[in-house]
């Protein structure tokens, strides 16, 4: 029996694109001023910490802009990073600049799940803060009572990691077997199956990962049924 489906956002809710595009782009635009405008203030931890992972401690913000911008061509998943996109994007998302976007069968069984009573959760690496933002400044309108709660790096853990999701399924108390995960990442599926959870692979048109077995795979949310 099903009771919690936790979903991935790039690549499974949202076109890749709309997230290397809208979010990277914008992070990468505005990172250095962010940086000098806040290297005493919300900036000063993203700062040290960068340097710290990067062998540079004494590296000052413009040196720190160069960093963060090659680890986000190179799609790291650094926690200062993604901490640093999270509080420029959320600018941008108040300013009117930036939205959600979402594939066309997304929020219609988003809305579905949820008026069926299925608990939803988000698991993605970009930050909670950027999830949260994107879910509510969604182009389709404000999305986020569909949403129980959100997890992130930080809070859960790399989503490679199995131990991750027993940290997700022991928040949220649910037993892994009533946990339904959906993501275009193979290795994030294994993960989540190593923990006990259901999971099931999103390929779509135009995405970058390819579908591999044992899993079962979809190409739209249509074709998924999470009832027992």
């Amino acid at each position: 029996m099903t009771r919690a489906i936790v979903l991935d956002i790039e690549g499974t809710t949202s076109p890749t694109d709309s997230v290397r595009t809208d979010l990277y782009g914008y992070t990468e635009k505005h990172l250095p001023q962010w940086l000098a405008d806040n290297a005493s203030g919300a900036a000063e931890s993203v700062i040290a910490t960068t340097g710290e992972l990067a062998g540079e401690p004494t590296a000052d913000p413009p040196r720190i802009a160069e960093i963060l911008t090659s680890w986000l061509h190179s799609d790291v998943k650094a926690e200062p990073l993604k901490a640093a996109q999270g509080a420029i994007c959320a600018q941008g998302f108040r300013a009117g600049e930036l939205h959600g976007r979402f594939f066309d069968d997304v929020v219609p069984a988003m809305k579905a799940w949820h008026a069926a009573g299925f608990h939803l959760y988000i698991y993605s690496s970009g930050s909670e803060r950027n999830q949260r933002d994107w879910f509510t400044y969604a182009t389709p309108g404000d999305l986020s009572p569909l949403i129980t709660d959100h997890f992130d790096l930080v809070t859960a853990g790399p989503k490679r990691d199995t131990e991750s999701y027993d940290v997700i399924a022991e928040c949220i108390a649910t037993a892994p077997e009533q946990i339904l995960f959906l993501s275009d990442h193979p290795d994030e599926l294994d993960a989540a199956t190593a923990a006990g959870w259901q999971a099931i692979g999103v390929h779509r048109p135009g995405e970058p990962h390819p579908p591999r077995p044992p899993h079962r795979w979809v190409s739209s949310f249509t074709e998924v049924d999470p009832s027992p």
